[in-house]
């Protein structure tokens, strides 16, 4: 089925090498072609004139008639506007419809949707806030008189403590991304249909597929993981110059291959979702229908993450700004030793703000994810007429 279905409009020229066999009209007499063909009563010059309007001359359908509309009533030329029993019409997307229709879903399902993400977001946050605080190392501060060796064992040994520091919290992200999208990806299979869901129907539907989720994201990270390893462990292991040559090569190398991947399985999760499949055949199902439509996909994840990191900018700059002026300690510890991010006052507000921009970036995150993959089968195996079917469309029941 082509990937793009178009409408083709009534009266178009006929294809290449046909209509060869119709018949033409005969010459007039006027002196070049055969008598008596046209009748030699013809109409006087200057008495004829276009129609005023379209659709109102001799031998024009009335208005009202065929596809479109128009001032006076539909006409040629376009087809008749499709389906919208939910968030979004029953057509092939546009980039902007798919975020309309996520954030349609989040102001029509807004006590279930903001209600169940705030919750998540919460337990979330005060987990990463107790393990920063308690659990996690002091960050390295680095000696700004330091030269030679000791510059580069410093910068070392701040990397590693900044990527220690971040693993906790991008597992609690994780876990938190991987209930939150169980649960709007049903909510937004619901909006679709245009039909009522609360967060207890939501949740017991998605439950059971939670498991079978956490193996598929488990699975990505690995190979995601994997495959930086795999570029970057030459470099390391040679060392010197070389060494740091093969890094400069192995990781632009591995980033892209993992790029391709994550592009290429991005749709496995809604997949296993609403089609309650496996992990491997979720993924191969994922592949299928991104299939030459990879730079789309890609284009419209790349533009929904700008969006959301945009939105978590624009939130956390006031609060770290007012988590500044409430914490003149805290400023005083950042300005000597770099200590400010495990005081309280700075720790809670700021987890103030990351709070309000996940509640707000999940479910636009979520909604783009199941909105894109129910568009990719719409242009691929024709959903629409299924969803249309589903949501008791009368002109779309088969009697079944």
């Amino acid at each position: 089925m082509n990937d793009t279905p178009g409408w083709a409009s009534p009266g178009s020229a006929p294809s290449e090498g046909q209509g060869a066999d119709v018949p033409r009209p005969s010459e007039p007499v006027d002196g070049s072609g055969p008598a008596g063909n046209w009748s030699p009563a013809q109409p006087p010059a200057a008495q004829w004139s276009p129609p005023s309007a379209p659709g109102t001359g001799p031998g024009l359908p009335p208005p009202g008639y065929g596809w479109g509309a128009g001032p006076q009533g539909p006409g040629w030329g376009q087809p008749p506007a499709a389906a919208k029993p939910g968030v979004i019409p029953l057509r092939p997307l546009g980039v902007g419809e798919i975020l309309d229709g996520a954030v349609s879903t989040m102001r029509t399902h807004w006590r279930t949707v903001l209600g169940f993400t705030l919750a998540v977001s919460v337990i979330a946050q005060i987990a990463t806030i107790l393990m920063q605080r308690y659990l996690l190392p002091e960050p390295t501060v680095m000696d700004p008189n330091a030269t030679g060796p000791e510059v580069l064992r410093q910068a070392t040994e701040s990397v590693q403590s900044t990527l220690i520091a971040n693993v906790p919290s991008m597992l609690i992200t994780l876990i938190a991304t991987l209930f939150t999208t169980s649960v709007l990806t049903v909510v937004i299979s619901r909006s679709v249909l245009g039909r009522p869901v609360s967060l207890a129907d939501a949740w017991a539907e998605a439950r059971p597929r939670l498991p079978q989720l956490l193996g598929l994201t488990m699975l990505l990270t690995l190979m995601s993981a994997a495959l930086m390893t795999l570029g970057l462990l030459p470099g390391l292991l040679v060392g010197s110059t070389a060494g740091a040559g093969l890094v400069v090569i192995g990781l632009p190398a591995a980033l892209a291959v993992v790029l391709w991947l994550m592009v290429r399985f991005a749709l496995a999760s809604p997949a296993l979702m609403l089609e309650r499949q496996s992990i491997t055949t979720s993924m191969r199902r994922s592949a299928k229908l991104v299939r030459n439509a990879w730079w789309r996909t890609f284009g419209v994840l790349a533009l929904t993450w700008l969006l959301t990191a945009i939105v978590a900018v624009i939130i956390a700059i006031p609060f770290t700004i007012i988590a500044m002026v409430v914490d003149s300690n805290g400023t005083e510890s950042l300005l000597f030793d770099g200590s400010m991010f495990s005081t309280w006052p700075y720790l809670i507000i700021s987890g103030i703000g990351q709070v309000i921009t996940a509640t707000i970036t999940y479910p636009l995150s979520a909604g783009v994810m199941a909105l894109l993959y129910i568009d990719q089968r719409i242009r691929r195996e024709a959903l629409d007429l299924e969803l249309a079917r589903a949501a008791g469309l009368p002109e779309y029941d088969t009697g079944s």
